[in-house]
């Protein structure tokens, strides 16, 4: 059985979400923020980070987005990406890769601005410059979306729950949905999905 180390309003979202589209049992650990941590979770996230998901046989995955695209292998019943060799596979790293390279760590530079300066007056300017890295790159996803009814393929993939997940976090969300109109509308079909609908109970990533 699956065990997954995460919190709510992590990025232990999309991996829930995968592990229940694919009907994975698993058993959820919430990591409370600690400081000191606890070295036994450290042992296996060094980053101190959350989501981490223990396979059935003891090893340890860390980052999101590498843990979605090792489910999606895992259960290609589930249909949680494009499958291998496919045509819409390439699109699928691709997107994967882009969100959580430029993406996600944008949103760490604004959320945690303090581990990215040593200068005690900089965090103001570590916030500005990642917000601009973040409606960069919102804005080429928005464009990639445009005439498409999902960012990958003819069907709702873990891409697409990745981006949605990303963007509830951007600190202006009605200037989100105002400026990437392709996001908002894939946005919405999935706030009104049951499990998304579900999972924001607990994550309460954006108003119900």
């Amino acid at each position: 059985m699956y065990k997954l180390y995460t919190r709510p309003g992590s990025g232990g979202f999309v991996v829930e979400a995968a592990l229940a589209l694919a009907n994975a049992q698993f058993d959820q650990i919430d990591v409370p923020k600690k400081d000191p941590p606890d070295q036994a979770f450290l042992d296996i996230s060094p980053l101190n980070q959350v989501p981490v998901l223990t396979l059935p046989n003891g090893q340890s995955i860390t980052e999101s987005a590498a843990i979605c695209i090792l489910l999606a292998e895992r259960h290609p019943e589930a249909g949680l990406a494009p499958a291998a060799g496919s045509p819409d596979r390439a699109g699928f790293l691709r997107w994967m890769a882009f969100m959580s390279s430029v993406l996600y760590p944008a949103i760490l530079r604004l959320y945690y601005a303090h581990r990215y300066t040593t200068d005690a007056d900089g965090k103001k300017a570590v916030k500005q410059a990642a917000i601009a890295e973040m409606d960069r790159g919102f804005a080429i996803v928005d464009a990639a979306l445009e005439g498409r009814g999902w960012l990958v393929g003819d069907a709702m993939s873990l891409a697409d729950i990745y981006l949605v997940m990303l963007v509830a976090w951007h600190p202006d969300m009605d200037k989100a949905r105002a400026d990437w109109p392709n996001i908002e509308r894939l946005w919405s079909a999935l706030r009104a999905h049951p499990l998304m609908k579900r999972l924001n109970t607990t994550h309460e990533m954006w108003p119900a």
